[in-house]
């Protein structure tokens, strides 16, 4: 089985997001812990972060997969946006350490014509630097882990291939310490992989043992379902509704089914309000369900 839900407002606080996401059908989700855009995050008061903790454990719930802000840029050309964006980053993780063993995924970031090699050192550094902070700062080891999403590798966009995001992983090991390694992960996300060239549509199989030979499934910790509006290798970045898009349900299916992907956070980020979501949660749960009869 997998885990399946899909983004939830934190506005209401935390625990309100459990309780959202079960109404939906969920049984995980994600949050941005502040605004999309940047800025600052609210405090929030430590009897909700327990409730929160104790409802997903009632519910059984799976690892949810808290989002870094789009205006995160750990590698940009202007150094007061990297700082900005380290320190976006090192106060998210800071906060989390109270949410332990869930998953923080983040867009590695865009190089901004300093290319490829530089950006990808550049998000390297910041990993290495934030999480010895967070962990130096907190007293404690790192509590979640770190994923690094897949990306279509539109413009400057680093992680737009499976080698790019090996070599952060390896960058970063070579300045933190091997030990970093398994505070490190990747989120898989569907439409991204199918807009940078990836063919999960007809060659699900060969994607995956590709995955696995560059980088290792055991780092794949999570996945982002979604539709693309765009034909393979566009580049573009549009997201679609499941079974609306050029990926087409039939191999949506199989990703949610696929038996090198079970047991892991899935994460709807389809246009849809929450009626939506709730119709596309049950969609996939009637895959799971009529797969045994297969």
């Amino acid at each position: 089985m997998i885990f399946i839900g899909n983004h939830i407002s934190v506005s209401k606080g935390y625990h309100a997001m459990g309780r959202h996401e079960l109404a939906l059908g969920g049984n995980t989700f994600a949050f941005f812990p502040r605004n999309p855009r940047g800025g600052k995050s609210k405090a929030v008061p430590d009897e909700d972060i327990t409730a929160l903790r104790s409802f997903l454990a009632d519910n059984s719930f799976g690892k949810m997969v808290v989002h870094g802000a789009y205006a995160m840029n750990v590698c940009a050309s202007k150094g007061n946006i990297r700082a900005n964006s380290r320190e976006m980053l090192r106060d998210d993780l800071l906060r989390l350490q109270k949410l332990p063993g869930n998953y923080y995924n983040f867009h590695p970031g865009c190089h901004v014509g300093q290319g490829a090699e530089t950006g990808v050192c550049l998000i390297a550094e910041a990993l290495a630097a934030v999480i010895d902070k967070v962990e130096s700062e907190s007293g404690k080891p790192l509590q979640n882990r770190i994923l690094l999403e897949t990306m279509t590798g539109k413009g400057s966009e680093i992680g737009g291939s499976f080698e790019e995001i090996k070599e952060i992983i390896e960058r970063t090991a070579a300045l933190f310490g091997e030990s970093v390694r398994t505070k490190l992960g990747v989120c898989l996300d569907t439409c991204h992989v199918w807009d940078a060239g990836y063919d999960i549509q007809n060659d699900a199989d060969g994607v995956l043992r590709k995955f696995d030979s560059i980088i290792g499934l055991d780092d794949l910790c999570a996945v982002h379902l979604n539709d693309s509006k765009n034909e393979r290798g566009s580049r573009k970045d549009r997201h679609e509704k499941l079974g609306q898009g050029f990926i087409g349900a039939e191999a949506l299916k199989n990703i949610v089914l696929h038996p090198l992907l079970q047991n892991r956070p899935f994460i709807l980020e389809t246009p849809n309000d929450d009626d939506g979501y709730k119709s596309e949660i049950q969609t996939v749960k009637e895959w799971m369900f009529n797969s045994k009869y297969e």
